[in-house]
C-alpha cells in the first residue's frame, strides 16, 4: 500500500474494540491530542479496530451515535494528514477471540446480511478513497471456513463497490491473518483490493508471559530475551515468503495490519524486534500498522517505553 499513501501506521486498539464499551472509554481512551503524538512520530495513518456493537443499535440497525464517534476520529486524523484504516474487529456472529462467545457467522445468511449492511453503511458514510481504507474483518481463525470466507468477502466487496468504487479494501486469511494463508485467498477483485496479514512471530518472544495463552511455555514468570529467540531478518523473510510471492503473482500489495511485542519484554529487546522486522518490511515495500498505541499489553506510548521511544519510532 506504499503507493496508496498508507505505509507506516499504528493501531488504536482498545478504543472502539476489546473494551467495556463504557461512555468513559469511548469518549476518553483516545483523544485528539493523541493524534498530535502519532503525527509527531512521522506516521502516515492509523488503524482503528471497531466492534459491530459500537456501530450498530441493539436491534442490528446502524447506530448514528456509533458512526458519529468514528466520524469524529476520522476528522481528528485528517486534520493532521493521517489516513485511516477502518478495521471491523468483531461482527455479529464472529470474533477472533472465542471468549467473546460470538458464533454462527459463516453459516448464517442473516449474520452475513447484517455484515454486508454494516459495510454498505460505512462505505456510504466514509467514501474517501485517498484517505480511508476498509478492512473487512479481523483475523479469521479456522482454515475450514476459507471457502465461505472467500465467498462472503467477494459479496461484501461487490456491494461496497456499488457505493465506493475506488476505496482500498483489505482482506486477510485464516490462522489469524497468517502470511502462510494468504495464498488461499481468492484473486483480488480489482486493483484496489490488498492482501492483509498479521505477524507476532516468534510468539514465544512477542507474547511471553501472556496470561491468555494456556501453555506452560508462556508462564508469566518466564522471560525470553531477544537473542535467545534467534530472531533475524532472514527469519522474517522466510515467514513472509509465501505471502510476498502470492501478492507479486496476483499483482497486489501486502499490508501487515498488526505486529508488536508484549510489555513483558524489555523495552530494549522490543526495539531490537521492531528494527529486525522493519528491515524486511522496507526491503519488500510492505505497509504496516504496529500494535498498539496505548495499553492493550503492547502500548507503544506507555511510560515504560519513554527511554527508547525515539529509537523505536524509527522502525515503525
Amino acid at each position: 500500500m506504499k503507493d496508496f499513501g498508507f505505509y507506516r501506521g499504528v493501531n488504536l486498539g482498545g478504543w472502539f474494540s476489546q473494551c467495556d464499551y463504557s461512555k468513559e472509554r469511548l469518549d476518553h481512551f483516545i483523544t485528539e491530542k493523541d493524534m498530535d503524538v502519532i503525527a509527531g512520530w512521522g506516521l502516515d495513518h492509523v488503524r482503528i479496530p471497531m466492534d459491530y456493537n459500537v456501530l450498530e443499535t441493539a436491534e442490528g440497525g446502524l447506530s448514528e451515535e456509533g458512526f458519529g464517534r468514528i466520524a469524529k476520529a476520522v476528522e481528528w486524523c485528517l486534520k493532521r494528514n493521517l489516513k485511516v484504516v477502518m478495521d471491523l474487529h468483531k461482527t455479529a456472529g464472529y470474533s477472533f477471540d472465542a471468549a467473546h462467545q460470538e458464533s454462527g457467522f459463516f453459516g448464517s445468511t442473516a449474520y452475513q446480511e447484517r455484515f454486508y449492511k454494516l459495510w454498505e453503511g460505512l462505505a456510504a458514510r466514509f467514501n474517501d478513497p485517498e484517505n480511508i481504507a476498509f478492512e473487512l474483518l479481523n483475523e479469521v481463525t479456522d482454515a475450514s471456513v476459507i471457502g465461505e470466507w472467500n465467498r462472503i468477502a467477494a459479496e461484501c466487496i461487490r456491494r461496497i463497490r456499488k457505493i465506493a468504487p475506488a476505496s482500498l479494501i483489505l482482506v486477510g486469511s485464516y490462522w489469524n491473518n497468517s502470511p502462510d494463508a494468504v495464498k488461499d485467498l481468492d484473486l483480488p477483485a480489482d486493483n484496489r483490493v490488498i492482501y492483509n496479514f498479521h505477524c507476532y512471530d516468534p510468539l514465544i518472544f512477542t507474547h511471553q508471559g501472556a496470561t491468555w495463552i494456556p501453555d506452560p511455555a508462556f508462564d508469566i514468570d518466564r522471560r525470553v530475551a531477544f537473542e535467545e529467540a534467534n530472531i533475524t531478518p532472514e527469519y522474517f523473510e522466510k515467514q513472509f515468503a509465501s505471502a510476498i510471492e502470492t501478492a507479486e503473482a496476483r499483482g497486489t500489495a501486502l499490508y501487515c495490519g498488526e505486529y508488536g511485542v508484549i510489555d513483558r519484554a524489555t523495552p530494549e529487546d522490543t526495539v531490537k524486534w521492531f528494527k529486525t522486522i522493519n528491515a524486511v518490511f522496507e526491503k519488500y515495500g510492505i505497509a504496516r500498522s504496529a500494535w498498539s498505541y496505548r495499553e492493550m499489553d503492547f502500548g507503544l506510548s506507555d511510560a515504560r517505553m519513554d527511554g527508547v521511544r525515539n529509537e523505536l519510532i524509527k522502525y515503525l
